[in-house]
């Protein structure tokens, strides 16, 4: 399986002049939430150039699309977009990911403000962020209103 995962990753792209090119979008349906330790799971993202893990949890909060932003990984967007916003974005994902991380102790009340920065920001821009990832069952965004959004969310801080 895992040979041919590979064989039929490289077969995707573009060809030889005048052949044209296959783009493909592969689906890896895992049971559970284990994700992280299926071994065909691990396959595809390793040969894959980008994945979007979709969260049960996020959709169950009827949040859409329910993309597991700490999960997900681009490896192109560095050549599809400028240097400000692969920062944002960076940033985006490092508060993203640490309020996820630490949700459970904010929950139960265990956190205290102030110990930590970092989730004291993801917080306070929890709302803004939540707005730039949420969009309407039909609705489109484009890429610039994506990233006009992520700006919005860090509005007070320089690019």
């Amino acid at each position: 399986m895992f040979g041919a995962l590979s064989a039929y990753v490289e077969r995707a792209g573009n060809g030889a002049a005048n052949q044209g090119s296959i783009t493909a979008i592969y689906t890896v349906l895992v049971e559970g939430d284990d994700h992280v330790g299926d071994p065909v799971a691990d396959t595809a993202r390793s040969v894959l150039d980008g994945h979007i893990v979709l969260s049960r949890a996020l959709a169950e909060a009827a949040l859409y699309p329910p993309i597991d932003v700490a999960a997900s990984l681009s490896r192109p967007m560095a050549g599809l977009v400028g240097p400000a916003h692969q920062l944002l974005a960076a940033r985006f994902r490092a508060l993203w990911t640490r309020r996820q991380e630490k949700q459970d102790i904010i929950d139960l009340g265990a956190y205290a403000p102030g110990r930590d920065p970092l989730l004291d920001e993801a917080i306070r821009r929890a709302p803004a962020m939540e707005a730039v990832v949420r969009q309407d069952m039909g609705e489109a965004v484009s890429l610039a209103a994506a990233a006009a959004a992520l700006q919005a969310a860090f509005a007070d801080q320089p690019a």
